[in-house]
């Protein structure tokens, strides 16, 4: 969401009945893997000797006449998320299929869970805060590595990504620039963090910290108080007026939903992992060098998204300095869901289609 708050949104579309994550009804099936990294130096200076990174695929690679690979699309998930969130009939039983846009029999689709979250090396493991600060610059580069040292791929056909994996598909473009012939972000603006999504990544951030059950990170139990303060952050920053009215249009239905989303995060949300995964954007800012990006760029909000909200302008203005680029603004509808529109694909697919067309070489 300029955050991400994947696990969250799913959680969301779950209460209200919304989506399905069961990967047996998406069509094709995903291929699980693990990369491990040894003595990886982050930018702070910190380094883990052992550093593994999991991953799904569909599909199988492919190459063109100049011997590299020419049908991987690169798919990044949010912030406090993983593949999970695109292995639901809303996402992957709409892209993934036969015939469809990003179809698994022609197209070779990596999902990365990035450090810090799913199955990859996370603070939670064991080194709680002792764990290395990675930020988006290590998390891109770790992608990279993934891509090129374990898969072989040297290129992608599409990078793509949602919240916080739609902020790292920003910054790839800048920072491997001929690595990709298209970048499509979701649901994430080109700038720096600041303004209200500042104020909300603090109240994350300060309300585990400041709790002083959190013991600098080495609590025995979870840090109920700072906790759930992140948690209800968490609930504004994902949340969609017009759907949260239809669905709850009561008093008791919406204390109701209230209370089982509580309950739900603190039974699965591990206070320092979402610390870190909150802290990892404060080195974000991609602003200053747009006009580097040459690569076909197609970026898509949503008008009732929380987190990066029309009324802003941002996006519009600085879409303008980006040599192949386009910005969609989605209508709110009875199909939008707030922030968490970025995982129904449905509602944007045929934009997709059309950057897949406009970058063919």
């Amino acid at each position: 969401m300029n955050t991400g708050l994947t696990s969250w949104v799913i959680l969301a579309f779950v209460l209200l009945g919304e989506y399905s994550m069961a990967a047996g009804q998406a069509g094709p099936k995903p291929v699980p893997g693990d990369y491990v990294l040894h003595d990886y130096k982050f930018e702070s200076g910190e380094m883990l000797p052992e550093l593994r990174l999991h991953f799904v695929t569909f599909g199988s690679p492919t190459k063109g006449k100049d011997g590299h690979v020419n049908n991987a699309v690169l798919i990044l998930h949010g912030t406090g998320g993983s593949n999970a969130q695109f292995l639901g009939v809303g996402f992957a039983g709409v892209l993934f299929g036969t015939g469809q846009p990003l179809d698994a029999t022609k197209y070779f689709i990596i999902i990365p869970d990035n450090i810090g979250h799913g199955a990859s090396t996370k603070p939670s493991d064991g080194l709680h805060a002792k764990f290395p600060h990675y930020c988006y610059h290590d998390m891109v580069d770790l992608q990279r590595r993934l891509l090129v040292e374990k898969l072989g791929v040297d290129h992608l056909r599409l990078v793509m990504g949602t919240s916080m994996g739609g902020m790292h598909s920003w910054l790839w473009s800048e920072m491997y620039p001929d690595f990709m012939d298209a970048a499509f972000p979701l649901a994430s603006l080109p700038v720096q963090i600041a303004g209200r999504n500042r104020y909300l990544r603090r109240m994350v951030i300060d309300g585990i910290t400041k709790d002083p059950d959190w013991q600098n990170g080495e609590y025995k139990s979870q840090p109920i108080r700072g906790l759930t303060s992140a948690i209800y952050t968490l609930m504004m920053m994902q949340s969609a007026p017009l759907q949260m009215q239809k669905q709850m249009p009561t008093k008791n239905a919406a204390d109701a939903a209230f209370d089982q989303r509580v309950q739900q995060g603190l039974a699965t949300t591990d206070a320092n992992n979402m610390l870190y995964q909150f802290d990892a954007s404060r080195d974000y800012d991609p602003e200053p060098k747009l006009e580097t990006i040459t690569t076909h760029l197609l970026a898509i909000n949503s008008a009732d998204d929380f987190v990066n909200p029309p009324e802003l302008g941002i996006a519009e203005k600085q879409i303008k300095r980006v040599k192949n680029g386009r910005f969609i603004l989605l209508p709110i509808t009875d199909e939008t869901r707030g922030h968490g529109t970025h995982t129904i694909a449905s509602i944007w697919k045929d934009y997709l289609l059309e950057l897949l067309k406009v970058s063919e070489k």
